[in-house]
């Protein structure tokens, strides 16, 4: 039987959230990742993660639909069984997501209830039905944004919900410490993927704006991210709970 740790990342075919799964395999743990619509993309970060020398496994989940969340779990906890001989899992990495640049006057309710639903109500539910999978001292990061902190226009209903992911984490590593299980915020700055609609990769009025603004000069790269998230996924992350680390390069300081 593997005694590898295994780590659940949410939104892991592209983006961030590869990086994220890729790095978490270099720390010899084992991946379980959902996906949205691109299976091949998902395939692609499995074969990527087996070349490391680690399992991984791709499912679809659609993370703003808690209807899905009951099947994905019996799937997760049928996996763990057959590939493990056992029914828990050590972290999980609430990542997916989308976004949307309107100005608060335009945006609609259908838009504010598309930010909700995949930012805070999926990740809510999603975390509450993860738990009894949850092995005791493992660990839950919830992915917020320097949208929390500081503001740019547009951005009011995914910022929005990214704060109320702040607050419910420190809930999280409060009601959840009577199992060891830690809770922690990676709050990335403006990072260069298609996220969004690829603002921060297309945009170059607004990538010379965040470069102007960050203490390092630059826009973020997925891959200035995936290593704190990976780890957090450590024993060294152990004494680290109910913390937000903001990774932005230094911006707005």
């Amino acid at each position: 039987m593997s005694t590898n740790k295994i780590a659940l990342v949410t939104g892991g075919s592209r983006g961030l959230g590869r990086n994220m799964a890729l790095r978490i395999a270099e720390k010899g743990l084992d991946v379980i990742l959902t996906y949205h619509s691109n299976k091949e993309a998902a395939n692609g970060v499995v074969q990527a993660i087996e070349q490391l020398g680690q399992k991984a496994v791709a499912f679809q989940l659609d993370t703003s639909d808690t209807n899905g969340f009951e099947v994905f779990f019996k799937k997760v906890s049928d996996y763990l069984s057959k590939a493990y001989n056992k029914n828990t899992f050590d972290y999980l990495i609430n990542n997916a997501g989308t976004g949307i640049y309107k100005p608060f006057l335009e945006t609609t309710e259908d838009d504010f209830d598309e930010m909700m639903n995949i930012h805070i109500k999926g990740v809510y539910f999603l975390s509450q039905q993860a738990v009894p999978l949850l092995s005791d001292g493992g660990g839950i990061i919830n992915i917020s944004s320097g949208l929390a902190r500081f503001t740019l226009p547009g951005s009011s209903a995914y910022a929005s919900m990214k704060g109320a992911v702040e607050v419910f984490t420190k809930y999280l590593a409060k009601e959840l410490s009577n199992r060891k299980i830690r809770a922690n915020v990676v709050a990335p700055g403006a990072v260069a993927t298609d996220f969004g609609g690829g603002e921060n990769k297309e945009n170059d009025k607004k990538r010379a704006l965040i470069s102007k603004n960050t203490a390092l000069g630059r826009v973020g790269e997925p891959e200035d991210i995936g290593g704190i998230v990976a780890f957090l996924c450590t024993e060294d992350a152990r004494w680290i709970n109910g913390q937000r680390i903001e990774a932005s390069g230094g911006i707005m300081l």
